[in-house]
């Protein structure tokens, strides 16, 4: 094999790798890898960006929650976040929850309460430090990445990426797991 004609094409430009991490392209809902739907979840404890403590097991079976990932780097992650907020808005009373979890690496995470606070998100925001969460309930640091977890405990929901037309698939999956439907 000719190493020098593979070469040029070894290092993908930047970009194209941000544009992957960040799941820009249409996806369709699929099981978590980890844990799979239906699968139970373990509790974790983050702070939020106003340095509280916040922990899953906090709102674990009393409501439905959304988790979140997403990072200050990720474009579609700012986008879906928007509508996370109208989602919270609409659904809060009905006994949703969310809970965004940021995978901001050190240099960026000074960047998260800030951004938070000038776009007035009042779902709790979770800064994850250590990877505690993502590590759990998304090995592959897919961004954003979101999952409802159902009355029961149980993944009901998860999908990875954001195109416009994700909040509707998103909505609907969380009116049925208010319901205590399957979506």
């Amino acid at each position: 094999m000719n190493i020098a004609r593979i070469a040029p094409f070894a290092p993908l430009p930047a970009a194209l790798l941000l544009i992957a991490a960040c799941g820009a392209g249409p996806r369709e809902a699929r099981p978590a890898a980890e844990p799979a739907a239906g699968g139970q979840v373990s509790d974790f404890a983050l702070k939020n960006v106003d340095g509280k403590t916040h922990a899953l097991s906090d709102d674990l079976g009393s409501k439905v929650i959304l988790v979140t990932f997403w990072a200050t780097w990720c474009e579609p992650c700012k986008k879906e976040m928007s509508h996370l907020q109208a989602l919270y808005d609409a659904h809060a009373v009905e006994g949703l929850m969310i809970l965004s979890v940021s995978m901001d690496e050190p240099e960026t995470q000074g960047e998260v309460r800030s951004y938070v606070k000038q776009r007035g998100f009042s779902y709790p925001v979770l800064l994850d430090t250590e990877s505690k969460a993502t590590q759990q309930l998304n090995p592959r640091r897919a961004a954003p990445y979101s999952l409802i977890i159902g009355r029961d405990r149980k993944i009901a929901w998860s999908h990875e990426g954001f195109v416009p037309g994700d909040e509707i698939k998103l909505e609907q999956a969380i009116v049925k797991t208010l319901r205590g439907e399957t979506p």
